[in-house]
């Protein structure tokens, strides 16, 4: 059972908590309303840069110090970036909360960038990106993302480029944070062992010295171009992302996407699966998913095969998207609602997925939605729905990244005109 409470603070910082009397714990974390998308191509990798080194000391904590106050009670902290939003989150036994709070607030409002720890962290990202792109199946999702919507904020990848990591200076970290990092910008969430006006009360004293407002610009109006990116590479596999504009968070289909691409892709007994994998053996893995932004979205589907395997498996996926607007029962929409649905309850009973679930409406959609309202909103969809989504899918631009052995893949050319008729 939920009970999310939300406050509104005078200085605009947004804090919400879901009280879980039942948890030895508080998960709690702070997520701000910028990522990749906000960057200029100049300081392409800068959101993600500076999640880095927000752990590299504050005025009254070194880097070691945020390690070990953290550890020292048990409890862990970490962040993440993405491309609309930036995540720094801690997990703590209930009586470790003050603690936990207070060190969010003070990497959040009090870091000092010094040189010594900047350096330092520059290499480690850079290691960061030698490891990505020697990780094909990890690489091949930012060559897609930047085919979809090339030469622009949403295409470029989260962790930045080598020569940008190498410039930036301690003043940009400042600069990008005093503009973007503002309490209107920014959500307080937490869930576990807490009371929501003590935490209220908390966050209050513990964010007393965050700007009120910044200069945060609103975001490009990202366009959907599609294409194709190929990569000849000696890799024992290849990796391939085929995929269409998808939905934004706030479209009338959302959920009927979520459920097409479960259906398509999402298990075991999903379409994809059963074709590709099981009575044809042409992968080891495939899946399907869908990527939603404020205002756009990807749906795609990844494959990884041998060489040989390349000519039969577009083919494959192209016919099995096209027989879902033909074939689809209510009994697989049925299927994948189920699914879907003990994914969502399955979720609650983590205090960490919970904290970070309400934190994420609110950035999207401005509240909290209910179990119910997502759970209505997911028996409304019908067959009918999804097979016209499918087509509609499969008549839009593709884009196609692939890296590896790909002697055998069918041209870009040719697989437009396989969709297209």
């Amino acid at each position: 059972m939920q009970k999310v409470e939300v406050t509104r603070l005078d200085n605009g910082l947004t804090v919400v908590s879901d009280a879980r009397p039942d948890v030895a714990s508080v998960a709690m974390g702070v997520w701000v309303n910028v990522g990749t998308r906000q960057e200029p191509a100049r300081l392409n990798g800068i959101a993600h840069m500076l999640e880095h080194m927000a752990f590299k000391g504050t005025e009254r904590r070194s880097a070691f110090d945020i390690a070990r106050e953290i550890e020292d009670v048990g409890g862990s902290l970490n962040a993440y970036t993405s491309r609309e939003s930036t995540a720094y989150h801690a997990q703590v036994l209930a009586a470790d909360m003050p603690l936990a709070l207070d060190m969010l607030a003070d990497i959040l409002q009090h870091s000092t960038f010094v040189g010594e720890e900047l350096e330092r962290e520059r290499g480690v990202i850079l290691q960061e990106l030698g490891q990505a792109a020697d990780t094909p199946d990890d690489i091949i999702f930012d060559h897609f993302q930047e085919t979809a919507f090339p030469n622009q904020p949403l295409g470029r990848p989260v962790l930045g480029r080598p020569e940008v990591i190498r410039a930036v200076t301690a003043d940009d970290l400042r600069g990008y944070m005093q503009q973007h990092y503002h309490a209107g910008n920014m959500v307080v969430s937490a869930a576990g062992q807490l009371t929501h006006d003590d935490f209220v009360e908390r966050v209050a004293t513990a964010f007393d010295s965050l700007p009120q407002v910044g200069a945060t610009e609103p975001l490009d109006n990202a366009s959907y171009l599609g294409g194709e990116f190929r990569e000849n590479k000696s890799l024992e596999q290849a990796h391939l992302v085929l995929g269409f504009p998808g939905l934004s968070r706030l479209d009338d289909d959302y959920y009927a996407v979520n459920l097409l691409a479960t259906l398509l892709g999402g298990g075991m007994s999903s379409r994809l699966f059963q074709e590709v994998r099981e009575k044809r053996g042409l992968v080891y893995s495939i899946f399907a998913f869908h990527s939603a932004y404020s205002d756009k979205g990807l749906f795609g589907i990844y494959a990884g095969t041998g060489e040989e395997e390349t000519a039969a498996l577009l083919p494959v996926i192209c016919d099995q998207l096209s027989e879902v607007s033909v074939t689809l029962s209510e009994e697989e929409v049925d299927r994948a609602r189920a699914q879907l649905r003990a994914s969502i309850l399955m979720g609650l009973e983590s205090s960490a997925s919970r904290c970070e679930n309400q934190a994420k409406q609110l950035l999207a959609f401005g509240r909290v939605l209910t179990i119910e309202e997502i759970e209505a909103k997911l028996a409304a969809v019908d067959a009918a729905q999804i097979k016209r989504l499918a087509a509609r899918l499969a008549g839009l631009p593709p884009t196609l990244a692939s890296i590896g052995p790909l002697s055998k893949l069918e041209s870009f050319d040719s697989l437009r005109s396989r969709l297209v008729a």
